[in-house]
C-alpha cells in the first residue's frame, strides 16, 4: 500500500476504483463512486455505517468494497487520506475540524464517533492478526530469557502495559523508552535468548533501526507491532503484527497496541498456567503485606 510521495491518498483511491471497476458488484460500485466523489475530510471522519447510509448501501457493503479495492479496511483508507491532511493542516485546525465533525455539545454524537472508530480499528486489527503469526510471537516470548519492550511517545503506554502484565504472569520483562545517547546504556543489557517487542508508530526514528540491529548482533529476536507492517523496519523483525493507528486522532494511538499486548500475555499465560497462577498468588501475598491493617476499615452503610 505504500505509494510515492507525490501520490495522495485520494489519488490512490481513484486509481484503485478505476483499476478494479470491472471486478466490483453493483452495490460495491455505488460505494466506490461515493468514495471518490466525497471530499477526503468527509471520509476521514465518517464511520462505515455513515458511509453506508450516505451511499444508500450498508456498512458491510462499504467494508467489502474497500477490501476489494485493496484496503485492509476503513481505517487503512483513512490512514492514507490522513497523511496529506495532517501534513497540510496545523494541529489546532485539525482539532477544530474534529470537533466540528462530531457536533458541538452533541454528547451522543461524540460518544458514537469515539466508539465507532475504536470498534473499526479493533475489528481491523483482529482480522489482520493471523493465528500462525500470533502463535509464533507467543512462543518467541515464552522461550525468551527476558522480554524487552520498547516504545516512545504515545507507544510508551502499550510497551509499559506489556511489561506490567508479563511480570504479573511470572515472566522477566523490562521497559525501554530512551532515545539518543541514553538508549545506548539500555542496549548493553540486551543479550542472546532475549526477545524485543517494538511498538512502532510508523514514524522513522533512528532508534528503531539501532535497536533491531543490536538485537540481531547479540542473538535476540524481535516482534514488531506496527501500523506499517510492510515498512523497511519489518524486514529486520522475526514476527510482524499489524496494529492500526488512529487516522483522525479521535481515539488513543496506542489502543490497538494495548489490545495486541493483552492477547499476547493471555496466550502466553495459557501455555504455562501453573507459572502464571503462582505469580498471581505471589502478587496477592505481597499486596497483602503492603496493607496497613492497623487502619480502621470504613463502616458499611
Amino acid at each position: 500500500m505504500s505509494e510515492p510521495n507525490n501520490v495522495t491518498g485520494a489519488t490512490r483511491l481513484a486509481s484503485a476504483v478505476r483499476d478494479m471497476w470491472g471486478e466490483l458488484s453493483a452495490s460495491e460500485r455505488v460505494v466506490a463512486q461515493y468514495l471518490v466523489s466525497a471530499p477526503p475530510e468527509n471520509l476521514l471522519f465518517a464511520s462505515a455505517q455513515e458511509l453506508g447510509a450516505a451511499s444508500g448501501t450498508s456498512n458491510a457493503t462499504v467494508v467489502r468494497a474497500l477490501q476489494r479495492l485493496g484496503y485492509a479496511g476503513l481505517p487503512a483508507l483513512k490512514r492514507e487520506l490522513a497523511a496529506g491532511f495532517t501534513s497540510a493542516t496545523a494541529p489546532e485546525e485539525r482539532l477544530k475540524q474534529r470537533i466540528a465533525r462530531v457536533g458541538r455539545h452533541d454528547l451522543d454524537q461524540v460518544k458514537d464517533r469515539v466508539f465507532d472508530e475504536a470498534a473499526e480499528r479493533l475489528d481491523q486489527c483482529r482480522r489482520l492478526l493471523e493465528t500462525d503469526v500470533l502463535k509464533e510471537a507467543v512462543h518467541m516470548l515464552a522461550d525468551a530469557h527476558e522480554v524487552v519492550a520498547y516504545g516512545v511517545g504515545a507507544s510508551e503506554l502499550a510497551a509499559r502495559h506489556l511489561v506490567l502484565k508479563l511480570r504479573r504472569a511470572g515472566r522477566r520483562a523490562r521497559f525501554v523508552g530512551a532515545t539518543g545517547f541514553t538508549m545506548a546504556d539500555e542496549l548493553l543489557g540486551l543479550g542472546r535468548g532475549d526477545a524485543v517487542v517494538i511498538l512502532h508508530p510508523g514514524r522513522r526514528l533512528r532508534e528503531f533501526t539501532v535497536l533491531t540491529d543490536r538485537a540481531r548482533a547479540v542473538g535476540a529476536r524481535v516482534v514488531l507491532v506496527t501500523d506499517v507492517p510492510t515498512g523497511p523496519l519489518a524486514t529486520h523483525a522475526d514476527v510482524v503484527i499489524s496494529a492500526p493507528h488512529t487516522p483522525t486522532g479521535i481515539t488513543a494511538e496506542s489502543l490497538a497496541g494495548i489490545v495486541v499486548m493483552d492477547t499476547l500475555v493471555l496466550a502466553l499465560a495459557s501455555l504455562d498456567e501453573p507459572r502464571a497462577v503462582e505469580a498471581s498468588h505471589q502478587l496477592t501475598v505481597l499486596r497483602g503485606q503492603l496493607i496497613d491493617r492497623s487502619e480502621p476499615r470504613p463502616r458499611k452503610s
